[in-house]
């Protein structure tokens, strides 16, 4: 009976790559499920055969050890570097946007109390 491994919502494609080509490199049979045109569907990794199970869990969690060591230490050498991106960076990269974003938030901030400022009148 198919079982569920790994849910694939708000993972980065180059980690879901990953552990495709780590399943494949094992031979443990799998399938995915999307999350379909409106996103509301799980999308997921599924086992074909359950008595791979443990075996999968395993190599994944290897994995994830693997991965979260690898990027922070790209982390920190950026960090060291002086190239890790801040979000002032990022304002100075584009103010337009962060100016954009203000002008909506402000709207809409406007547009909420506004009925209400008017009722002292």
């Amino acid at each position: 009976m198919p079982v569920q491994l790994f849910m694939l919502r708000g993972v980065p494609d180059d980690e879901s790559e990953e552990i495709r080509e780590l399943l494949n490199a094992h031979d443990i049979a799998f399938y995915e499920t999307p999350a379909g045109n409106w996103g509301v569907s799980a999308p997921a990794i599924w086992l074909n055969d359950e008595g791979q199970l443990q075996q999968a869990k395993r190599l994944i969690e290897q994995y994830q050890k693997e991965r979260l060591a690898r990027v922070r230490a790209e982390y920190e050498q950026l960090k060291r570097d002086g190239k890790n991106r801040t979000v002032f960076d990022q304002i100075k990269d584009d103010p337009v946007r962060l100016i954009g974003y203000l002008i909506v938030i402000l709207t809409v901030l406007y547009l909420s109390t506004k009925p209400f400022l008017d009722l002292g009148k």
